[in-house]
């Protein structure tokens, strides 16, 4: 049975909705930016695990913008799968649209919005392919849902009826279950290093912290603060 059709809203309506919504209606962290440590990976770590505390529902998912083919920007929401040493990770199909994007041109930015407190992150930076046996680790570490959605594969390309996503989005399932270790073969983990990253602490009188890494020639990272 299909769900019914939601009715038209106004303009006018849809504007006093949007003008009665509130913005971060709860006690708001403290931030001190001149005690944040050196590098940008400690301090995500610190927010990634606060918001965990604080109830942020799925504080794992990131936005990730890329360049698309035209040169115009593009943008979508994907899951962090680690954050270490070597940069931040996530993974998708590589011949989906933001895997071709990313071949053509390795770089891309990610946004974090943590509204339960307040908080947004933005690491920009190039990004690099880990080899396939990683990625195929990365991914058999998840669940067998993850499994399944990438032996559906096929991401980005036209669908011609929703029946046949079903079909093929059972014989995936069925074939994860079977085999945990199946092959996706252009499933890939993506590294994003980054040369920059922006930690935001909003302020409800509006004086929000706004503190920027830019990593140096030397690899040293430099700290500034930022109007808001």
């Amino acid at each position: 049975m299909t769900s019914p059709v939601p009715p038209p809203v106004s303009q006018e309506t849809f504007r006093a909705l949007l003008r009665s919504q509130k913005v971060w209606d709860t006690e708001l962290p403290a931030f001190d930016p001149a005690q944040a440590p050196a590098a940008p990976l400690p301090l995500f770590h610190a927010w990634f695990a606060d918001a965990v505390a604080a109830g942020q529902p799925e504080p794992h998912t990131m936005q990730l913008a890329t360049v698309a083919e035209d040169g115009g920007p593009d943008v979508r929401t994907v899951m962090l799968h680690d954050a270490d040493e070597h940069g931040w990770h996530f993974a998708t199909h590589a011949s989906s649209t933001k895997g071709r994007q990313l071949a053509a041109r390795p770089e891309a930015a990610l946004h974090f919005y943590w509204a339960a407190q307040g908080r947004q992150i933005r690491v920009r930076g190039r990004v690099t392919t880990a080899p396939h046996a990683e990625s195929l680790a990365d991914l058999h570490a998840r669940s067998t849902g993850a499994l399944a959605a990438a032996l559906v594969g096929r991401q980005s390309e036209v669908l011609p009826s929703y029946g046949e996503l079903e079909r093929s989005s059972t014989a995936a399932w069925e074939r994860a279950r079977a085999e945990p270790d199946a092959d996706a073969p252009t499933w890939t983990l993506y590294v994003l290093d980054p040369v920059e990253a922006e930690f935001f602490q909003g302020d409800a009188h509006r004086r929000h912290l706004r503190l920027r890494y830019r990593k140096a020639a030397d690899s040293a990272w430099a700290r500034d603060l930022l109007w808001p």
